[in-house]
């Protein structure tokens, strides 16, 4: 598969951040790096940091806090699809909420741990949601039967979601979420 059919396949309804990890990565490219500060003798002599990037959309996610290689890929192949789940919009928006939304769903309330692997995923989705309501939050909570309280409290739960959130809100002429 080269760099533009995965860039097709993109666009279709299934979100980055909502692959299979093994399937993400095998559109990214993953580098081994030295990082300086704190961590031990070892840390500025063995290429422990890691940086993913995701091919077909330059999008990436880095980490190098951890001593060990395979905790700091673990870190960074989450926090790529963090950063795809706030950087990349689907062009279209499926027609009723996922499974994985569904299951989150009890009363109203989303219920997932920010740390949990599903939490890009539902991110995106909420997002992706907001995106074609125009950012209203009424609209796309009413399409994610959830409260839209809970929507933004979900959202908050990354702050550079929320924020991406108020800036589009902004340049729509909406007021901002607090």
């Amino acid at each position: 598969m080269t760099s533009s059919d995965s860039v097709k396949t993109l666009s279709d309804k299934i979100h980055p951040a909502c692959i299979d990890q093994e399937l993400l990565l095998k559109d990214c490219q993953i580098r081994h790096v030295r990082r300086s500060g704190p961590g031990g003798q070892h840390r500025n002599k063995v290429e422990t940091g890691v940086v993913i990037k995701h091919v077909p959309t330059k999008i990436i996610g880095e980490a190098s806090e951890k001593r060990e290689q395979g905790r700091n890929r673990s870190i960074a192949l989450f926090r790529l699809r963090v950063n795809l789940a706030i950087q990349y919009r689907l062009a279209e928006l499926l027609e009723a909420p996922s499974q994985l939304w569904q299951s989150r769903i009890s009363n109203g309330t989303i219920k997932v741990n920010s740390e949990h692997d599903d939490f890009p995923a539902l991110l995106a989705e909420a997002l992706d949601a907001c995106a074609h309501f125009q950012f209203d939050i009424k609209a796309a909570s009413l399409f994610l039967k959830c409260s839209p309280s809970q929507l933004v409290k979900f959202l908050k739960k990354e702050p550079a979601a929320f924020t991406l959130l108020n800036q589009k809100r902004h340049e729509s002429g909406l007021s901002p979420l607090k």
